[in-house]
C-alpha cells in the first residue's frame, strides 16, 4: 500500500514572490521575447529572399534562428500567462512537454554550434574548396544531424521518466526542468539522473572538442596569413560565432558547476533566464551588427518594401 496519492499537476513558483517585482520581469521579459522573435525572424526572412545570402553560413544562421526562436518559445509564453492570470498549476503532461521541448531545442542548438564552427573551419582553412565541401546536400544532411541528435539525447531519459509518481507538486523555477521535476518524484531516480547526466556531458563534450579543434585549426591558418587586413578580415568571420558559443558554453558551465545549496536555485533561475529569454534577443544582433552582408541585405529588402509600399 502506498501512503502518497497520484498527483496530476505541478505548481511553478516562477522567478519571485513579490508582486511588483512580478510586474517587472512580466514587461522585461515580454519585450525580450518580442523584441528576439522578430529578429530572428528577420534573420530567416532575408535569408529567404536574398540571393547573396544563400550560402551554407547563412543557412545555417536561418536554422539558428528557427531554434531560438522555438526555445525561448516554450517557456516564456506560458510563464507571462502564469503572471498575467496568476494560475500557477500547470498539468504534469504539459509538464513534461515543456521539458521535451526546451531540452530538444537546446541540445540541437549546442549540435548547430559545433556544425557551424566547422562551416567556419572549412571557410578559412579551405576557402578553395568551399563551396564543393559545403554544397546543399552535405548542409541540409549537416542540419537533419543535429535534429536527429537534439532528439536522441532527449528521448531515454525523458520516456523512463514518464512512469514516475510523484509526492511533492512544487517547481521552484519559471518553467518545468528536468532537476526540479525529478526532486518531486517519490519513485527511485538515481538511474535516470545519471542518464541525464551523461547525455548532458556527452552533448557539452562533443560539440565542445568540434568546436575547439575547429578553431585551433582556425587560428593556426590566420595567424601564417602575410598580411595584417588578411587576419583581420578572417577574424571578423569568425567574431560572431565565438561570441555566440562562448556565451552558450559559460552559460552550461555555470549550471553544472553546482554552488552552494542555498545559492543554487537562484544561479540556476537567473543563467536559464539569460539562456531563454536574453541570449536569443541578442543573438540576432551580434550576427547582423558584425556582418556587412545582412546588413546590406537588411537595407536593401527595407529600401525594396519602401520603393513597393509608395507605388
Amino acid at each position: 500500500m502506498r501512503n502518497h496519492s497520484t498527483l496530476t499537476t505541478f505548481i511553478i513558483l516562477g522567478l519571485t514572490n513579490d508582486p511588483q517585482l512580478e510586474i517587472l520581469v512580466f514587461f522585461f521579459m515580454l519585450t525580450t521575447y518580442m523584441l528576439s522573435v522578430i529578429g530572428n525572424l528577420t534573420i530567416i526572412f532575408l535569408v529567404l529572399v536574398d540571393s547573396h545570402l544563400k550560402t551554407a553560413m547563412y543557412f545555417f544562421l536561418q536554422n539558428f534562428s528557427f531554434l531560438e526562436i522555438s526555445l525561448t518559445t516554450s517557456c516564456v509564453p506560458a510563464y507571462l500567462y502564469i503572471i498575467s492570470s496568476g494560475n500557477q498549476i500547470i498539468t504534469i503532461k504539459a509538464c513534461f512537454s515543456q521539458v521535451f521541448f526546451v531540452i530538444f531545442f537546446g541540445a540541437t542548438e549546442y549540435y548547430l554550434l559545433a556544425v557551424m564552427s566547422y562551416d567556419r573551419y572549412v571557410a578559412i582553412c579551405k576557402p578553395l574548396h568551399y563551396v564543393t565541401i559545403m554544397n546543399s546536400r552535405v548542409c541540409r544532411n549537416l542540419i537533419l544531424s543535429c535534429w536527429v541528435s537534439g532528439l536522441l539525447i532527449i528521448l531515454p531519459s525523458l520516456c523512463l521518466s514518464l512512469n514516475l509518481e510523484f509526492c511533492d507538486s512544487v517547481i521552484d523555477h519559471f518553467f518545468c526542468d528536468a532537476s526540479p521535476i525529478l526532486k518531486n518524484s517519490c519513485s527511485d531516480t538515481w538511474f535516470i539522473e545519471q542518464l541525464v547526466l551523461f547525455c548532458a556531458v556527452l552533448t557539452f563534450i562533443m560539440t565542445l572538442v568540434c568546436v575547439v579543434l575547429s578553431y585551433i585549426y582556425i587560428i593556426r591558418t590566420i595567424l601564417r596569413l602575410p598580411s595584417t587586413q588578411q587576419r583581420k578580415k578572417a577574424f571578423s568571420v569568425c567574431s560572431s560565432h565565438t561570441i555566440v558559443v562562448s556565451f552558450a558554453y559559460g552559460s552550461c558551465i555555470f549550471v553544472y558547476i553546482k554552488p552552494l545549496a542555498k545559492q543554487e536555485v537562484a544561479v540556476n533561475k537567473a543563467v536559464s533566464l539569460l539562456t531563454i529569454s536574453v541570449a536569443p534577443l541578442f543573438n540576432p544582433f551580434i550576427y547582423t551588427l558584425r556582418n556587412k552582408q545582412v546588413k546590406q541585405s537588411f537595407h536593401d529588402t527595407l529600401k525594396r518594401f519602401v520603393f513597393y509600399s509608395k507605388k
